[in-house]
């Protein structure tokens, strides 16, 4: 079977949403170094090589918005589809304490067959999906670990990151945090978008309504939970797209 680089769910999928998941897979196409990083099984299925739980809750979200999905189809650690072409952490040579062995000394050449068939690809289908109706609305599924090694526990349970546009993000905020046990960080634990980013791309530079979603990982570990959170997800997603006249 020929590598392919991403995948979509539901194309045909009428609603005006867009639901991404830059990190879904801990994959390594067979052309990376004979399939293998040098990592071992354990590292692979941590946070380091992709978004634990994230695509389930992609999934679930475009089911329960009735829009497409598109998820990619390799590791982080191949290459970041999330970073812009020219950012120097576009292929990680440290993550979290753990030595990626081949990214190490990785030269012009493989970059390049990286990008070529993995980054791109990614991203052009991307943009074929955001350009398909005039009023697309964008929303990114990420998640993150509840610690990194030697740093204090998060905290959030999920987390709203925004750039300028905070059209969504504002309303959203709002109807999140009338639900007391949920603890919300806004633009954390990471800040915002960087130069390139998924978003700033494909959502900022076309003045595209957007949110990026954090969820803790340790939450959405399970198909149920997964499942769960896309459920509980969407019809805040559409208030608050209705609140703001979006």
């Amino acid at each position: 079977m020929t590598y392919q680089p991403f995948e979509i769910e539901g194309a045909g999928r009428p609603a005006r949403w867009l639901v991404t998941c830059d990190h879904a897979s801990n994959t390594v196409p067979p052309f990376v170094n004979a399939g293998s990083l040098g990592l071992s099984a354990a590292d692979m299925a941590r946070h380091i090589a992709y978004d634990v739980g994230a695509a389930g809750v992609a999934r679930a979200l475009g089911r329960a918005l009735d829009a497409p999905v598109i998820l990619t189809n390799f590791s982080r650690l191949v290459i970041d589809p999330n970073r812009g072409e020219d950012d120097p952490t576009l292929i990680m040579k440290l993550y979290d304490g753990t030595v990626i062995p081949a990214n190490r000394h990785i030269g012009a050449a493989d970059r390049e067959t990286r990008l070529n068939r993995c980054y791109r690809p990614y991203h052009s289908a991307l943009a074929r999906l955001a350009g398909r109706r005039a009023d697309t609305i964008i929303v990114s599924v990420h998640s993150f670990t509840r610690q990194l090694r030697n740093r204090p526990p998060r905290p959030w349970h999920v987390g709203l990151l925004h750039a300028a546009d905070e059209r969504l993000a504002r309303p959203l905020l709002a109807l999140l945090q009338n639900h007391g046990d949920l603890c919300v960080g806004v633009n954390e634990p990471y800040g915002g978008h960087l130069p390139g980013d998924s978003i700033a791309r494909h959502a900022i530079a076309h003045q595209r309504p957007n949110i990026l979603l954090e969820l803790r990982n340790d939450l959405i570990r399970t198909e149920e939970t997964q499942a769960a959170w896309g459920a509980y997800l969407a019809p805040e997603l559409v208030a608050a797209a209705e609140i703001a006249e979006l």
